[in-house]
């Protein structure tokens, strides 16, 4: 699916003249964002648990090479060979076309992340309830007091055990947490922003240092150098060693404040050179949160609910996005001419530096206040015996959300 959107993007971008057209291949653009959280659970599904780190590692980096190399070539054929951007589309048309093919190869996937296991346990169910009645018969049969066979029961599931509102009471238990709210509200509104620049940054561009006047164009090779900044930042982000439940807050609102700043720099200049350099930073500031949001999201989650919940943040991003872009960019809206809309954009980000600022005046007052009480409570332990209550040996583990158990 995702092979065949591109592959239409691509057309409509060679043979469409139109706005209707212009606006048919946003909507296979959309099909091919939303197929990206698909091809994620579909790696997933095909590797073993234990393979899941490597797998979207690998994945993520060909993603970066691939988007490394595209602007290098794009760059070379633009400086060097003077190729038209109709040609570069023709070529691109081919890459996807090739691409579509390479997936008609692919494995079909095994198993599912949920419908799998929900048909196994209304299997485990209807095998013990059979089971149950088999030992009952022969019970009644061992007394000789036989009754009439009661007619089969039919295979009718609940509701409750359908696939929708599984995945609704994951996304209930996951919500609980205060770790995943805060870093799935970061994926939300930091994405909305992050891609609305990456939309409207080339219009910028173009309207600071119009591409059809002037030859020395590095599109290209801002995309390539910006691309190769995340990889380096994503790659260190896995090494940083600090306690993120205390953190977190801060280092995200440190990050977004210079973000902050980046747009307002790219919307207020007239240098093409300082938009590039902006452009750069701002991309690698995001880029090294990403690694660090996936990690904290999957730490303490199956990788089940980890693909729904990363689908779920997509999807409400991609909603917010669609609302701001009404608002700002469209002609139904305010119409803002390109720097008009990167104000908008720092005061988006201005406004998610606040909230994350204050919400990490909160995390920490309440870190440092809890801390010295645990400090005055274990002065007091020290002269206070404590009574421990006996527990029981048989005593069930109490399971929690992400299906693990609290028995060691």
């Amino acid at each position: 699916m995702q092979s065949l959107s591109q592959v239409a993007i691509w057309l409509l971008m060679l043979l469409g003249t139109t706005l209707l057209e212009m606006q048919f291949m946003e909507f296979f653009y959309g099909i091919t964002m939303a197929c990206r959280v698909a091809y994620s659970s579909y790696i997933f599904s095909l590797v073993s648990p234990g393979l899941y780190q490597r797998a979207a590692g690998y994945s993520r980096s060909s993603t970066l090479m691939g988007v490394f190399f595209s602007s290098v070539l794009g760059q070379l054929c633009m400086s060097v060979g003077n190729v038209s951007y109709f040609t570069l589309n023709a070529v691109s048309l081919g890459f996807v076309s090739f691409g579509l093919l390479l997936s008609l190869c692919l494995p079909w996937p095994k198993r599912s992340l949920f419908f799998n296991r929900v048909q196994y346990q209304v299997q485990k169910k209807q095998a013990a309830s059979e089971a149950t009645k088999a030992e009952l018969a022969k019970m009644n049969l061992d007394d000789g007091r036989l009754s009439s066979p009661a007619p089969p029961p039919h295979s009718r599931t609940s509701w409750r055990d359908s696939v929708f509102v599984e995945m609704l009471m994951e996304v209930r238990n996951v919500v609980k947490i205060p770790n995943m709210r805060l870093w799935s509200l970061w994926w939300v509104f930091n994405s909305t922003g992050y891609y609305l620049v990456l939309f409207y940054v080339h219009i910028l561009w173009n309207k600071v240092y119009p591409a059809t006047e002037n030859k020395n164009v590095y599109n290209g090779g801002v995309e390539a150098a910006s691309t190769l900044l995340g990889a380096m930042t994503s790659f260190m982000a896995g090494f940083v060693k600090i306690r993120w439940n205390v953190w977190s807050e801060l280092v995200i609102g440190g990050i977004t404040a210079l973000q902050a700043g980046l747009l307002l720099l790219m919307g207020t200049t007239d240098n093409i050179w300082v938009c590039y350099v902006a452009y750069i930073l701002f991309r690698g500031f995001y880029q090294f949160l990403v690694p660090i949001a996936i990690f904290q999201i999957a730490s303490s989650l199956t990788k089940e609910v980890c693909a729904l919940v990363f689908g779920i943040n997509t999807f409400l991003g991609t909603i917010l996005k669609t609302i701001i872009n009404l608002i700002v960019a469209d002609k139904r809206g305010l119409a803002l001419p390109v720097h008009a809309q990167f104000l908008v954009y720092f005061f988006y980000f201005t406004l998610l530096t606040v909230v994350y600022l204050s919400c990490a005046a909160v995390v920490l007052i309440r870190h440092y206040r809890n801390q010295s009480t645990d400090d005055e409570g274990g002065a007091s332990d020290q002269t206070t015996p404590t009574e421990l209550s006996p527990v029981a040996a048989n005593s069930e583990a109490e399971p929690l959300s992400n299906a693990k158990s609290t028995k060691a």
